[in-house]
C-alpha cells in the first residue's frame, strides 16, 4: 500500500488501514529506523481504564456488596 510524505513530514496512513486497526486522531506511534529505507511503526498502547470487572476484583471482602431498597417508579 502505498501513501505520501507531506511537506511538514507527516505521513498520512490510508483509511483502510485506520479502519482495520481502528486508529484514531491523537493516538500516538512509535518509530524505529531498522535500517536505511526501512522503518517499523508501533502504536503505543493506552493505559486502559478500570473497568466494572477490575473494580468488582478490588472489592476488599466478600458480602462488601449489600443490596439496597429501591422503590417501584410505578408509583410516579
Amino acid at each position: 500500500m502505498k501513501t505520501n510524505i507531506s511537506s511538514k513530514g507527516q505521513i498520512v496512513l490510508p483509511a483502510q488501514l485506520r479502519e482495520l486497526d481502528r486508529i484514531e486522531p491523537g493516538q500516538q506511534f512509535d518509530i524505529e529506523r531498522l535500517s536505511a529505507g526501512e522503518y517499523l511503526l508501533k502504536r503505543i498502547a493506552e493505559p486502559g481504564r478500570p473497568g466494572l470487572m477490575d473494580w468488582l476484583r478490588g472489592c476488599p471482602d466478600k458480602n462488601w456488596f449489600q443490596s439496597i431498597a429501591s422503590e417501584s417508579t410505578d408509583t410516579l
